[in-house]
């Protein structure tokens, strides 16, 4: 459910749904931490009273002090420097009489029963004032300290009576932890001990953790707020852009939508952007070739469905036996170009998924040009006594990035052509060279009839053929072939007349690897 309901959101959404999430269980966890670090910082405290306690009651054992005003007195002076990191140590005997305290240590000693009779026993305060308003007086009452006197009803009433107890007092402007512990000497209850000790630093603590905590999540809440922004406007929002473009070309909405500032980006969206681009593109022009395609296919087979048509409604009607043979003649040359027509799309058709599955790679032209040449002499010159002649300009490496059974056909095609146009005895002559410009050049040259049209480019179009003396033998595809071939390796073929001599020129040129 869960997982189902994360795939529904957006990336945005997504990435402040999960930092919500993450962000919720730190915050526990550190609720959890604060929540122990003052028992644990109390707790640090409390062992320590005790241990100052238990040696304390270890000494006056040992030194068999009685637990009276006079005896309390001279201990304490004696060992002051147990209790110098301290802020009060109390003495109260079994009846819970006041019979010394560490606050009167630093007073001469003919003083020390004097203060110690003005010591209340009802505040852990030495000091209050008398000078309140009638506005203040609640949050007096509300913060005022809690007496020794209620400490002690709580020890003695509670479970922990015999046992060190520490009891806190805490109010708006201070911290206090105050241990207690009785002193039994052979099983016999003397006195108590209690340990006062300002523990604002424990606050401080707390607070500063506090602090550090609440800055910390407004610091993190600041940083996911921009980068959230970040990611909505510089990777969320281009896309979306992109998503739009791919909706409006797949539902061929006449909306335009440009994604060039998409394309000029240097990160991984731009490069997303132009192969998006790129391949929209390609399609677009494969899209409109199909459909040129068809239609001019569909416009080709029209003429000799339409000759078939008129042949057949005559031949019905024929009587003479050459003039039927003749009708005869022309329902068969229509029947084969027809055949040569789909026989030759469809062989294109086969070329071009050929061709989306067959990588470029580096090759050397020259042997493969020169085994093509070598298996058409082997048959047309016996056959047809046409002599095909190849040479190089003396490099042993012509390098292109291409597909080698690709360049295999350009060539093959093209010496079909020249050889149709060829009479017996004639020659063919092919030539690989490298151009100034670094270009591979190869040229074609034949001793047929040249070419009749003053725009040679023409000759490289679908179904584009200009022989009236051997009519529907052709089907107009091969050298439009031959053309996307040249284009796919990036090329460049031009066709031309000999200058001097009868004949043509067809030449192509290829970037070198």
């Amino acid at each position: 459910m869960f997982s189902k309901y994360l795939k529904s959101l957006s990336i945005l959404k997504k990435f402040l749904f999960i930092n919500f999430i993450i962000f919720t269980i730190i915050a526990l966890f550190t609720i959890i931490y604060l929540n122990n670090v003052q028992p644990n910082l109390i707790k640090k405290k409390s062992v320590n009273h005790i241990n100052i306690i238990d040696n304390t009651i270890d000494n006056i054992l040992r030194l068999d002090v009685k637990f009276v005003e006079d005896d309390i007195r001279k201990f304490l002076f004696s060992t002051r420097f147990i209790f110098q990191n301290l802020d009060r140590v109390i003495f109260f005997n079994k009846n819970l009489d006041l019979i010394g305290d560490t606050d009167t240590l630093d007073l001469d000693p003919r003083s020390f029963s004097t203060r110690l009779n003005k010591i209340e026993f009802e505040s852990l305060n030495e000091k209050e004032t008398n000078q309140t308003t009638e506005k203040d007086e609640k949050d007096i009452e509300k913060n005022k300290p809690i007496s020794f006197k209620n400490i002690f009803e709580e020890y003695l009433n509670s479970n922990e009576n015999g046992k060190p107890y520490t009891f806190i007092q805490e109010n708006f402007n201070q911290f206090k932890l105050t241990t207690i512990k009785n002193v039994k000497k052979d099983g016999e209850n003397i006195g108590y001990i209690a340990i006062t000790e300002n523990a604002s630093d424990i606050k401080t603590a707390i607070d500063e953790r506090k602090a550090f905590v609440f800055r910390t999540a407004i610091s993190v809440g600041f940083v996911i707020l921009i980068f959230s922004f970040v990611l909505s406007r510089y990777f969320i929002k281009p896309i979306q852009n992109l998503v739009n473009y791919t909706k409006i070309i797949r539902e061929k909405s006449q909306i335009k939508i440009s994604i060039e500032n998409l394309k000029n980006r240097n990160d991984e969206l731009g490069l997303l952007s132009n192969s998006l681009d790129d391949m929209t593109n390609e399609l677009k022009k494969r899209v409109t070739q199909a459909e040129n395609f068809s239609t001019d296919l569909v416009h080709e087979i029209r003429n000799p469905l339409a000759s078939l048509k008129s042949a057949s409604e005559i031949l019905k009607d024929a009587n003479d036996t050459g003039q039927r043979l003749k009708l005869l003649d022309i329902l068969s040359h229509d029947v084969q170009r027809i055949e040569r027509l789909i026989t030759d799309y469809s062989q294109m058709l086969k070329d071009e998924v050929a061709l989306s599955k067959e990588k470029m790679k580096k090759i050397n032209i020259d042997p493969i040009i020169q085994s093509v040449v070598d298996d058409y002499n082997s048959i047309h010159n016996v056959k047809n006594e046409i002599d095909i002649n190849y040479e190089n300009d003396g490099n042993s490496e012509y390098f292109i990035n291409g597909i080698e059974n690709r360049i295999e056909q350009i060539i093959a095609n093209l010496l079909d052509n020249s050889i149709s146009f060829s009479e017996k005895g004639a020659k063919i002559f092919v030539s690989i060279s490298t151009s100034p410009d670094k270009n591979i050049k190869v040229k074609i040259i034949d001793e047929g009839q040249g070419f009749k049209e003053k725009d040679t480019s023409k000759i490289f179009k679908r179904f584009y053929s200009n022989r009236p003396d051997k009519f529907g033998e052709h089907s107009g595809l091969g050298l439009n072939i031959v053309k996307n071939l040249v284009d796919l390796h990036e090329g460049e073929i031009t066709a031309s007349n000999r200058v001097n001599n009868i004949g043509a020129v067809i030449e192509i040129k290829f970037p070198t690897a």
